[in-house]
């Protein structure tokens, strides 16, 4: 038994809009390439944006722009690679700034125990290898990424040393990882099909710096304690 038209047509619209913030299609299907910027803002941004999917987002997203997922939906490129930079950036400093000005006090109101433990990470990146490549590394880092930039702020590092390797840094993570959806879509016939392996692997190469950096770390302070 079918009801009235109104409760119908009311049904059939919030079911459209309706939309899975932790999945990239969901989220594309919805806002398309504005989506792209608004939800890398929030992500880099503000804390409450920790949880968003950045990096399968920005693969996804390359990969609609070749029109071979099968799923009806194409974006533009390059509107998507304007949308992708202005988001990070913005989003870092703006989280930037949000730190400087209140200090921790905004992490210190969170409950969730996995922001606090990237902020303990994020710390531990600025201290142990220095301002520039712990801000460039925490890109590719999820959750690091949301709180390095508060983080950063509270801990007072220089306005331009931020600005300089966040841009840096921002815009290798977001164009590389769209152009390489992109890329991979335009060479890959049903390249959608494999889309979930693929972001598995993507966000496991995108851990490779901070792996590495860890190791060349743990090397060098053993070699100093042999030679001690």
């Amino acid at each position: 038994m079918k009801g009235p038209p109104t409760m119908t047509a009311a049904i059939h619209l919030s079911s459209q809009l309706a939309v899975n913030v932790l999945d990239a299609r969901s989220l594309l299907s919805a806002f398309g390439v504005l989506g792209v910027g608004v939800v890398l803002f929030a992500e880099t941004g503000l804390l409450i944006g920790f949880f968003l999917p950045g990096d399968s987002l920005l693969f996804t997203a390359g990969l609609l722009c070749t029109g071979t997922a099968g799923s009806g939906l194409t974006l533009s490129l390059a509107p998507l690679l304007v949308a992708a930079a202005v988001g990070a950036l913005a989003g870092s400093q703006c989280g930037y700034l949000l730190g400087r000005r209140a200090g921790g006090t905004l992490l210190a109101r969170s409950r969730s125990a996995r922001l606090h433990q990237g902020a303990r990470r994020a710390e531990e990146l600025l201290e142990r290898y220095g301002y520039a490549k712990a801000i460039v590394l925490a890109r590719f880092v999820p959750v690091v990424r949301t709180v390095l930039n508060p983080m950063a702020g509270a801990l007072r590092v220089p306005v331009r040393t931020f600005t300089v390797w966040q841009v840096t840094g921002g815009l290798v993570w977001s164009l590389g990882l769209t152009l390489a959806g992109y890329g991979l879509g335009s060479s890959v016939p049903n390249v959608d099909r494999y889309l979930l392996p693929i972001v598995a692997v993507i966000v496991a190469l995108s851990l490779i710096p901070v792996a590495s950096e860890v190791y060349r770390s743990r090397r060098d302070a053993k070699t100093k304690e042999a030679r001690g």
